[in-house]
């Protein structure tokens, strides 16, 4: 799917502010227990979730709010999330162990070197939410949305299934759209103006959409079907 170095590169810190013990403590005793193998054999989602109805993955799952209260709501169904990010990992692992989840399991880097082990039309559910925007035109080549994501989500979606983007950002909705309306293995599942302002009824307001509505950035819900 992608052999240039460049875009297997997740940009930003990976590393934020010291854990606290606490946090100390569910790195090194919860997140080996979640996350997924490293090893370049493809990657089999049935023996990970033996029983699952589903397997829905979330890239780049922020502070993990949404992904924690989905995988609490559908227990039925199995959840990668990925995320390079300490800060973000170690916020999911305490609702993990708060909540008692445990149809969780987790890719701590980026999730194009995993998407490519994994299995034909095996994924039911794809989320991007707010993914970085990288606006200035040099760095365009950075965003995630790319014709080898694309490759990657059709391939993994089943037929049916949903690619879930979000984004505050107008510009990136305008690349999105250019990028997912051209590809005939996608269908936007909008109907009218409002199908892509309004949230779905399972929606999870996080801490970032709330700071970003306070600043005057409303979400758009890009949702699109796998023909």
């Amino acid at each position: 799917m992608c052999d240039e170095p460049h875009l297997l590169r997740s940009f930003g810190r990976r590393r934020g502010r010291n854990p606290t013990p606490r946090q100390a403590h569910l790195l090194d005793s919860l997140l080996p227990e979640l996350l997924l193998p490293e090893a370049a054999e493809p990657l089999s989602p049935h023996a990970i979730f033996p029983g699952m109805r589903e397997l829905w993955m979330e890239i780049g799952f922020g502070g993990g709010e949404h992904l924690a209260a989905q995988a609490a709501a559908h227990p039925d169904i199995g959840f990668i999330g990925c995320e390079p990010f300490r800060d973000g990992v170690v916020k999911l692992l305490s609702a993990v162990e708060e909540h008692k989840l445990n149809n969780i399991r987790l890719w701590a880097d980026d999730a194009r070197p995993l998407m490519e082990r994994m299995p034909d039309a095996c994924l039911s559910r794809l989320y991007l939410l707010f993914p970085d925007p990288w606006p200035k035109a040099r760095h365009h080549k950075r965003r995630i949305v790319n014709p080898r994501m694309l490759d990657a989500a059709a391939r993994l979606l089943r037929p049916g299934g949903e690619w879930r983007i979000v984004t505050d950002h107008a510009e990136y909705a305008e690349w999105i759209l250019l990028h997912l309306t051209r590809d005939n293995r996608f269908e936007w599942m909008a109907n009218n103006a409002d199908d892509f302002t309004q949230p779905p009824d399972d929606w999870v307001i996080t801490r970032y959409q709330q700071k970003a509505q306070a600043e005057g950035r409303a979400p758009l819900f890009l949702f699109f079907r796998r023909r």
